[in-house]
């Protein structure tokens, strides 16, 4: 009997645990929680409040904590955001090479029917390369996208070797329908006999291929809807601001009729897109070429990166508001 008892209250102090601690979660977290969605042919976190009727959100390309944070952030502003990955998980491919563009349709079309979304206000957003595919994705796709925010951008579509991760074999970064989207052909970024390794000269040589820049240049006069775009001037990555500009010129050539901004900071850099309540970001990072690990530069200042952030957030809000 005494071990029945004893038994009993254990089981009672865990169910009073239990329950004290969705008591204490729902009171301490103010955030919007995610729905998680694994079916319709993607794989995506969901942020949306229960109350948001018809209005405009945002495809978080690549997803991950970047997507989830700024996700949340949407959601929390009457709106709503799909962090959607696309690589290294389960049931998703490991690289990112070959990718079928048809996965983000299918994304984007389910999107589109939610209640809570004005469909013809669906906007993508991602940084670096995955702000050249938010280019792709909005120029393949006008019927579904209504407009992009791309930090870092690149103006062209690079082949999958620009990633010394990828495997060797040329092949395109995206397909449609079995269709390659035309790209700029790289071999593989070499090492050298010291620690370090200068990733923006690499990107440049692509961008003097003259014979494949035509070929690979993004289309983005196609794009049904406003562009943001955001660069540090001082990106050591890859030439972001001027990829940038030369996107700007494309679209000038084409007549776009919509709103267009292509915003340039001094002394920030290619992590302008990090969480800008963060004031102090790393300024190097590590590439392995070869089994060998380099580091390189970000490029920017933490106060540049800083300023850049606050106001990128600021006016990417406001972009959204006036959609």
């Amino acid at each position: 009997m005494k071990k029945n008892r004893k038994y009993i209250i254990w089981i009672g102090i865990i169910a009073i645990l239990f329950v004290g601690y969705f008591i204490v979660d729902s009171f301490l977290f103010n955030g919007v929680k995610p729905k998680i969605i694994n079916d319709n042919g993607f794989q995506a976190n969901y942020f949306v409040k229960k109350d948001t009727e018809k209005k405009a959100s945002i495809v978080l390309i690549g997803g991950g904590q970047w997507g989830d944070y700024w996700g949340q952030q949407f959601a929390n502003r009457g709106f709503s955001g799909l962090s959607l990955p696309y690589t290294r998980r389960a049931g998703l491919p490991k690289l990112p090479e070959e990718i079928n563009l048809e996965y983000f349709e299918k994304a984007l079309a389910w999107l589109k029917k939610q209640p809570e979304v004005d469909p013809n206000k669906i906007i993508v957003m991602g940084a670096s390369r995955n702000a050249e595919l938010s280019l792709v994705i909005a120029s393949i796709f006008p019927n579904l996208v209504g407009g992009v925010i791309a930090f870092a951008p690149s103006s062209v579509s690079w082949s999958n070797t620009v990633l010394p991760y990828n495997s060797n074999d040329l092949k395109p970064s995206w397909k449609y329908q079995g269709i390659d989207i035309p790209y700029i052909p790289m071999d593989k970024i070499s090492g050298n006999e010291s620690n370090k390794i200068e990733t923006l000269e690499y990107w440049k040589s692509g961008l003097a291929k003259i014979e494949f820049l035509t070929h690979g240049t993004i289309k983005a006069e196609k794009i049904n809807g406003p562009i943001l775009l955001f660069s540090g001037k001082d990106d050591r990555v890859w030439p972001s601001s001027v990829m940038a500009d030369m996107i700007e010129q494309r679209i000038k050539e084409n007549n776009f009729k919509y709103s267009f901004q292509n915003i340039k900071y001094e002394e920030a850099g290619h992590l302008i897109s990090s969480n800008p309540e963060s004031n102090s970001d790393p300024r190097t990072g590590i590439i392995n070429i070869d089994g060998k690990d380099y580091e390189f530069e970000y490029g920017g200042t933490n106060e540049g990166d800083y300023k850049a952030k606050k106001d990128t957030k600021r006016r990417l809000l406001y972009f959204i508001e006036k959609l």
